[in-house]
């Protein structure tokens, strides 16, 4: 469903596969297209996808049953679900209690926090993991990630950049376990992942960065 990405990364992975969490999705309101997807996945990816997320709800129940196949087999470690819209977020609540979900897919960032209503808690409750989608603001919303943080803020948040700090104001949320931040620049990956290092933001930092976002 990414073009070549999906490929690309296998064969970027070819060497380190055991040392990575693979997830990737399956888009497609077709049983036995889901299945091809699902069978080329594997192929790029050792025989194994270890979070395999049904995007944005497409077909969500006819599925199910074939990817828990495929998880009893040892084929997929987790299976997941996703959508970027609120309007989806009922379904998504609907999905998640039929407890055969333990992975959630959502946008979550400063000015993106309808999830916190019904769906972070939810996911705690049923041990659901959370997967941060748009941490940084979100696709075509450029104005957001150019903040200039003054040098008393980046004190205080003890962050370098203001991506940082974005992204460890979304991983301070105890229920959200990790973000995806999407980037074309190798440098801006390798500065992104610093915000997995070092103690979570506490209350103050987290409304600090809500203040700046505002």
């Amino acid at each position: 469903m990414y073009g070549g990405a999906e490929e690309s990364l296998g064969a970027a992975l070819r060497d380190r596969r055991a040392d990575v969490t693979v997830a990737t999705k399956i888009w497609t309101r077709s049983v036995d297209e889901g299945a091809g997807q699902f069978a080329r996945q594997l192929s790029w990816y050792g025989g194994r996808v270890d979070v395999e997320q049904v995007h944005n709800l497409v077909g969500w129940r006819e599925h199910l049953p074939w990817l828990e196949a495929e998880r009893e087999a040892g084929r997929i470690g987790r299976i997941g679900v996703t959508h970027y819209a609120v309007s989806a977020f009922a379904e998504l609540a609907e999905a998640l209690r039929t407890k055969r979900f333990s992975v959630l897919q959502v946008p979550y960032n400063p000015w993106e926090r309808d999830c916190e209503r019904e769906l972070l808690p939810l996911a705690a409750d049923l041990d659901v993991a959370v997967i941060a989608m748009r941490p940084l603001g979100g696709s075509g919303e450029d104005r957001r990630r150019r903040v200039e943080l003054t040098d008393a803020q980046r004190e205080d948040l003890g962050v370098e950049s203001w991506a940082e700090a974005l992204l460890r104001w979304a991983l301070a949320d105890e229920r959200v376990d990790c973000v995806i931040p999407a980037t074309s620049k190798p440098e801006r990956a390798a500065a992104n992942a610093r915000a997995g290092e070092g103690r979570r933001f506490d209350a103050g930092q987290r409304a600090l960065v809500e203040r700046i976002a505002a």
